[in-house]
């Protein structure tokens, strides 16, 4: 019973992991759903927004009309140095300092485009031709800072790929040489014979075919030496009939030289 009631507890145990893992993972799906779907709402928004300004520009006339071009400029400004951040921070680090400034940066935007909102809502037409002023330096000195600091991104980003590209030029040239360097050291003795034998057989067959010639001769030669360890050859003298066996005058010379071998009975013999 006792082992019985230790599986039933580590099952339960189990299940309610299982649960709590769940729970958890759907929390954090619905989150993350959550604040994607917010993001794409915002950047609608925002859409509609620019193009909202921009049609006030070519519509409005007056205050109205100048109200809009400092907010759209304002807004463009701001989203291309964004875009351009966001873009290069993954293969640049240093471009993170500058994409928080730039947050900063957008707050500040965020306050004087709420402002403008004010102001275009505003009836006195002095009050606007007071206070416009203020706020376009305000928004040109906003909009510097980001075109700064984008100009600054493109040119370091664009710097890198040229740096980048040479190395890789010189790596290319590098290795088109060594591609090229067929007749230079190979990678031991053997190789490096081979490479230079095939060099001196090119060099010699360009020479003539006298030197090509002179080669095969000296090649048969050297193969009619190693054959005749193993068997005689035609012109070494081995194993070939003499002139006297091929005439049939071995026994009458062996008889000939036996008498001259033979001593005389003259005088001095008694």
């Amino acid at each position: 019973m006792d082992v019985f009631g230790v599986m039933i507890g580590l099952a339960l145990l189990f299940g309610i992991a299982v649960v709590v893992l769940a729970v958890v993972g759907t929390v954090k799906a619905a989150k993350a759903v959550g604040a994607k779907i917010e993001k794409h709402e915002a950047n609608a928004r925002r859409a509609v927004e620019t193009a909202t300004l921009k049609a006030k520009t070519y519509t409005k006339v007056g205050p109205p009309a100048q109200i809009a071009t400092v907010r759209l400029g304002l807004r463009t400004s701001l989203d291309g140095t964004r875009q351009v951040l966001e873009g290069g921070v993954e293969q640049d680090g240093q471009l993170g300092e500058a994409l928080a400034l730039l947050t900063r940066l957008d707050a500040h935007a965020a306050e004087l485009d709420g402002e403008l909102k004010m102001l275009e809502r505003e009836p006195d037409t002095a009050r606007i031709a007071a206070k416009l002023p203020e706020l376009r330096e305000r928004a040109e000195r906003i909009t510097h800072s980001a075109e700064t600091m984008r100009w600054a991104a493109q040119d370091r980003m664009h710097r890198f790929a040229d740096d980048e590209l040479s190395r890789l030029s010189q790596e290319c040239e590098s290795e088109a040489g060594a591609l090229r360097h067929w007749d230079g050291s190979g990678s031991g003795s053997g190789s490096g014979a081979g490479v230079a034998g095939s060099s001196g057989a090119g060099a010699g067959a360009g020479a003539g075919a006298g030197a090509g010639a002179a080669g095969s001769a000296g090649a048969a030669r050297s193969a009619g030496a190693a054959g005749g360890e193993a068997r005689a050859g035609l012109t070494d003298g081995k194993g070939r009939p003499s002139a006297e066996e091929l005439l049939g005058l071995v026994d009458p010379l062996a008889k000939l030289a036996q008498r001259l071998r033979k001593p005389s009975a003259g005088p001095s013999a008694g």
